[in-house]
């Protein structure tokens, strides 16, 4: 992976700070992301959440059709959409209009989802996600790449043969990514080939034996992967210099309100019994702790974060783990002024992508 360029991608949460409204946060969301096109970043991704200000995009497709018309050369990904609350004859359709209203830049990422108010509020149950999950993928790949389509299973049918209008304009079909918190769901798609959104919150060393367990187990299932694209999350920060970065993250970890992230209502906890819905056993206590993690740890095992020298060395590692692309996350949960967070992005295009060009 290291003889390959890097690239580079953005994650946008659409976070709705105090004091804003949600109109001021797409705002400043599509002004970021048309400033991402012209610095050459190599797309973005957009995160689907409801009924709280964690996140204000109830429907990606929507989003990124309105930036596909702004934009003429960014990668549009889905970061992600949560299956299970879908249905599965929506998301290829949709996913296929903005496919083609892009001439084909979308890239599917997907996920079971985890948050508990989500799956209550849509009458769901959590612990029925990865069943759902597996469902919804393998009827949108059906209906991307099969005329007259059928399908039976345990919460989706086909009453009739279907043939998707419009079809995605990539072929087979668009890229699709996985989000991967937990190992098994890392084991369970290399052996389909798909590739994997490493989880952003787990530290380096979880990553790199994340993409190695990819690698190793999808050349068990003989799936060819030369061309594919894992994609590794972090939050980024790059500063002039080591004092000043340290500094900046000792600030906005001073500034930022773990509880509201944090929480019940982001657990997967199953109301019944009050503790990790089936399936989830490896989010046990992980959201309800609060994410209590010291800055020396962000510093030195979770966060790309640094002087211009020391961003690059931690890239070039994530590189070498086996990820060609870096997810972004360069802020979106810091209430950065829009003229702040174009200088962050401006200094890290200037000085840390020309290294991997």
């Amino acid at each position: 992976m290291a003889d390959r360029p890097m690239k580079f991608s953005t994650f946008h949460l659409f976070h709705q700070f105090e004091g804003q409204t949600a109109r001021e946060v797409y705002d400043y969301q599509i002004e970021v992301v048309e400033l991402l096109e012209e610095l050459g970043f190599d797309g973005v991704w957009v995160a689907e959440h409801h009924f709280r200000d964690y996140g204000t995009v109830p429907n990606i497709f929507t989003m990124l059709a309105n930036l596909a018309a702004r934009t003429e050369r960014l990668r549009l990904g889905t970061g992600i959409v949560v299956l299970p609350l879908h249905n599965p004859i929506h998301v290829a359709e949709e996913a296929a209009m903005v496919d083609l209203l892009s001439d084909g830049r979308l890239e599917l990422g997907i996920g079971r989802g985890y948050q508990s108010i989500e799956f209550e509020n849509f009458g769901l149950d959590l612990g029925e996600a990865r069943d759902r999950f597996n469902e919804c993928l393998d009827m949108i790949l059906g209906l991307w790449t099969q005329d007259g389509f059928e399908y039976k299973g345990r919460f989706h049918e086909t009453n009739h043969p279907l043939t998707l209008m419009p079809k995605p304009v990539q072929r087979p079909h668009p890229p699709v990514h996985v989000a991967a918190v937990s190992p098994e769901t890392v084991e369970l798609y290399a052996a389909r080939g798909l590739p994997i959104l490493a989880d952003p919150a787990a530290p380096f060393k979880k990553i790199a034996k994340a993409a190695e367990t990819w690698h190793a187990k999808a050349a068990e299932a003989g799936v060819d992967t030369a061309d594919v694209e894992l994609v590794a999350s972090r939050s980024v920060y790059v500063a002039p210099t080591l004092d000043q970065a340290r500094e900046d993250q000792a600030r906005f970890e001073e500034g930022f309100d773990r509880s509201r992230i944090f929480n019940l209502q982001s657990a997967p906890i199953d109301p019944s019994t009050g503790k990790a819905a089936k399936g989830f056993e490896f989010y046990q206590d992980r959201y309800l702790k609060g994410g209590s993690v010291d800055n020396e740890f962000r510093w030195n095992q979770l966060e790309v974060i640094g002087d211009p020298e020391r961003v690059i060395s931690q890239i070039k590692t994530i590189q070498e783990m086996g990820y060609g692309n870096l997810m972004c996350d360069f802020g979106s949960t810091r209430p950065l002024p829009l003229e702040d967070m174009k200088k962050v992005l401006k200094f890290f295009a200037a000085e840390v992508m020309p290294a991997f060009r």
